[in-house]
Protein backbone atom coordinates (compact mmCIF):
# COMPACT_ATOMS: atom_id res chain seq x y z
CA UNK A 1 0.00 0.00 0.00
CA UNK A 2 2.83 2.41 0.75
CA UNK A 3 4.01 2.13 -2.88
CA UNK A 4 0.68 3.25 -4.22
CA UNK A 5 0.44 6.54 -6.06
CA UNK A 6 -2.86 7.35 -4.39
CA UNK A 7 -2.39 9.70 -1.45
CA UNK A 8 -5.42 8.41 0.59
CA UNK A 9 -4.14 4.83 0.33
CA UNK A 10 -0.70 5.91 1.58
CA UNK A 11 -2.30 7.76 4.51
CA UNK A 12 -4.28 4.67 5.53
CA UNK A 13 -1.17 2.49 5.28
CA UNK A 14 0.74 4.87 7.56
CA UNK A 15 -2.16 4.94 10.01
CA UNK A 16 -2.25 1.14 10.19
CA UNK A 17 1.52 1.00 10.64
CA UNK A 18 1.40 3.52 13.51
CA UNK A 19 -1.35 1.60 15.32
CA UNK A 20 -0.25 -1.94 14.45
CA UNK A 21 0.73 -2.85 18.02
CA UNK A 22 -2.66 -1.80 19.40
CA UNK A 23 -4.54 -3.57 16.61
CA UNK A 24 -2.68 -6.80 17.29
CA UNK A 25 -3.33 -6.45 21.04
CA UNK A 26 -7.07 -6.17 20.37
CA UNK A 27 -7.03 -9.24 18.12
CA UNK A 28 -5.21 -11.18 20.82
CA UNK A 29 -7.25 -10.11 23.87
CA UNK A 30 -10.60 -8.81 22.46
CA UNK A 31 -10.76 -6.05 25.08
CA UNK A 32 -11.92 -2.50 24.36
CA UNK A 33 -12.83 0.52 26.44
CA UNK A 34 -16.35 0.72 24.95
CA UNK A 35 -18.04 0.24 28.34
CA UNK A 36 -16.02 3.08 29.85
CA UNK A 37 -16.81 5.37 26.92
CA UNK A 38 -20.53 4.59 27.22
CA UNK A 39 -20.49 5.35 30.94
CA UNK A 40 -18.64 8.62 30.31
CA UNK A 41 -21.20 9.55 27.67
CA UNK A 42 -24.04 8.94 30.12
CA UNK A 43 -22.32 11.09 32.78
CA UNK A 44 -21.78 13.90 30.26
CA UNK A 45 -25.45 13.81 29.27
CA UNK A 46 -26.48 14.08 32.95
CA UNK A 47 -24.19 17.05 33.32
CA UNK A 48 -25.59 18.76 30.22
CA UNK A 49 -29.21 18.09 31.17
CA UNK A 50 -28.78 19.73 34.58
CA UNK A 51 -26.94 22.82 33.32
CA UNK A 52 -24.78 22.70 36.44
CA UNK A 53 -25.16 21.47 40.00
CA UNK A 54 -25.08 23.40 43.26
CA UNK A 55 -22.44 21.09 44.67
CA UNK A 56 -20.24 18.20 43.63
CA UNK A 57 -22.12 16.04 46.13
CA UNK A 58 -25.38 16.51 44.19
CA UNK A 59 -23.61 15.72 40.92
CA UNK A 60 -22.03 12.61 42.40
CA UNK A 61 -25.37 11.44 43.83
CA UNK A 62 -27.04 11.80 40.43
CA UNK A 63 -24.24 9.86 38.72
CA UNK A 64 -24.48 7.05 41.27
CA UNK A 65 -28.27 6.97 40.95
CA UNK A 66 -28.41 6.79 37.16
CA UNK A 67 -25.19 4.88 36.42
CA UNK A 68 -24.97 2.72 39.54
CA UNK A 69 -28.35 1.08 38.97
CA UNK A 70 -29.38 1.72 42.56
CA UNK A 71 -32.52 0.07 43.83
CA UNK A 72 -34.58 2.43 46.01
CA UNK A 73 -37.24 -0.10 46.98
CA UNK A 74 -36.94 -1.53 50.50
CA UNK A 75 -36.05 -5.22 50.69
Amino acid sequence: MSRSRLKPVIVVAQLLKRHLENLLAYLKHHITNAVTEALNSKIQSLKAAARGYRSFRNYRTRILFFCGKLDLYPP
